[in-house]
């Protein structure tokens, strides 16, 4: 085989909503190599609270492309729709690599690339399918399709060291398929913000002199914003000044205001929805607080680094790749409040402690940003080409 011209890449992935499994593919579409690989990003129609990336994916020029039978949901008889449909628009591209990201568009995705016999084939692991909060039959059920489906592909990318560890423990995939690429950030926009801590405080309202927990996620069960509140209301309990941002919604929203309620912290927790002024409002945080049961590699975390900020985290997913424990920040247990509520309380009796961790943690992040990811991913889709016989 010959290529004589750029690679065809074809990402897919089941939704474009805002979040780190989809700026992956975005990026990565917008900044490879144009005279080296052609990409495109299939996706589904679905949107939801947490707001879309359409939008800012056609800004930044990637050839978007919709199918609507992709859907987060399962369903078999349309997830089998879904496997025709996107077979056939594979191989009306002919494309030289498939790369799938997320659980249900890695099943299908290379349940049709394989079936288009499409040389190189990649999933992107961003956070398994399965979990321990699910019935037995149903965790065992994605395992078997995660199986099957590495059977079909040549390399497994994970954003976290800890998943090459799971998936092989429960047989997915065989070591030499695993690839370490983590989730990039174009860390410039996060670390050279020309707005100050006073005028990002000015803009959201909360006062100069207080000290502000803040989140940038989505208001969903993953995200357990409820443990988040428990931890700030400990801290609220001791810091007289303490604030709480949390920038981002989601169906749960409506718990989430509820519990403030409850706890009496309505005028310390600021709600702000989807905003597209992060970069501007990371710079009126002290810290960056994330509670989170399940994660990949939340990329809000390398964003809080580029910002300057120290991190309290729950140890899941991918964090632990990002967070050094007591240099940039500190993890605690899954649902563990109190100990989230300790760690920012030392962090605000402590602002020195507090600079120092953020100076770390802005040291570290240029290994998560997205050149980076895109210069280990344009290596790995050509070193597959030639191993698959296509000349690059």
């Amino acid at each position: 085989m010959s290529a004589g011209r750029p690679l065809r890449v074809l990402h897919v992935i089941t939704r474009m909503i805002v979040g780190g499994a989809q700026e992956t593919p975005m990026l990565s579409c917008q900044l490879m190599d144009p005279t080296r690989f052609a990409s495109e990003l299939l996706t589904g129609v679905e949107t939801g609270p947490e707001g879309e990336l359409h939008t800012e994916s056609r800004t930044r020029g990637v050839q978007l492309r919709f199918e609507p039978s992709l859907a987060r949901e399962v369903s078999p008889g349309r997830d089998l729709l879904a496997i025709w449909r996107v077979w056939r628009f594979i191989r009306r591209g002919r494309y030289d690599v498939v790369h799938t990201h997320s659980s249900k568009a890695g099943i299908v995705g290379r349940a049709a690339a394989w079936l288009a016999r499409v040389p190189v084939i990649v999933h992107t692991v961003h956070g398994w399918g399965f979990n321990d909060e699910q019935p037995q039959h149903v965790s065992g059920l994605f395992i078997l399709l995660e199986r099957l489906c590495a059977r079909c592909c040549r390399a497994l990318v994970v954003v976290g060291s800890a998943y090459r560890t799971e998936g092989l423990a429960l047989g997915i995939g065989r070591p030499e398929q695993y690839h370490l690429i983590r989730s990039g950030i174009e860390v410039e926009a996060y670390r050279d913000v020309p707005l100050d801590r006073c005028a990002a405080r000015e803009r959201i309202g909360v006062p100069a002199e207080a000290f502000v927990v803040g989140n940038v996620g989505r208001l969903s069960p993953p995200q357990c914003p409820e443990v988040m509140l428990a931890a700030f209301d400990l801290l609220a309990r001791k810091c007289a000044g303490a604030r709480l941002v949390l920038v981002g919604d989601g169906w749960q929203r409506g718990e989430v205001e509820a519990e403030i309620a409850r706890r009496g912290l309505g005028d310390r927790v600021h709600l702000l929805g989807l905003r597209r002024d992060v970069p501007e409002l990371l710079r009126a945080f002290d810290v960056f607080v994330l509670s989170s049961s399940r994660e990949g590699l939340p990329r809000t975390l390398m964003q809080a680094m580029a910002a300057g900020l120290p991190i309290v985290s729950t140890r899941v997913g991918g964090v632990p790749d990002a967070v050094v424990e007591g240099e940039n920040g500190w993890l605690v247990e899954v649902g563990d409040a109190e100990g989230l509520g300790e760690r920012l309380t030392r962090l605000a009796e402590d602002p020195a402690l507090a600079r120092r961790m953020g100076e770390r943690g802005a040291a570290l992040v240029d290994e998560f940003s997205a050149q980076r990811m895109v210069e280990r991913l344009e290596g790995l889709y050509e070193r597959l080409a030639r191993e698959a016989g296509i000349a690059v």
